[in-house]
């Protein structure tokens, strides 16, 4: 009987570390996330709804460094535009 005790013990200790590691590590990449996302003033979809603004047409390709969305696309004309893109305040950078 103390066996099955001493097994079922370790058991629960082993359920309740790894549940509360597990909820440690959810609260972690929730809030990095929350962190990365609140410096971003604007989303990738406002980005694009800009650029496309300027250049109507199909986005081929969206990329985000150094504070700033590199928007590409495929205009009605055929041509290839890359648009830069503030990703605070959603001015656009520049455009060719």
């Amino acid at each position: 009987m103390s066996r099955l005790r001493g097994i079922l013990v370790i058991v629960m200790v082993m359920t309740g570390s790894a549940t509360q590691a597990t909820a440690g590590w959810q609260s972690n990449a929730s809030n990095y996330y929350r962190t990365s996302n609140s410096s971003i003033g604007i989303s990738e979809q406002k980005a694009i709804s800009i650029a496309q603004q300027r250049f109507k047409g199909r986005v081929l390709a969206i990329n985000h460094s150094d504070n700033a969305y590199r928007i590409k696309i495929l205009s009605n004309q055929g041509t290839i535009h890359i648009i830069l893109i503030n990703a605070t305040d959603g001015t656009i950078i520049s455009s060719h």
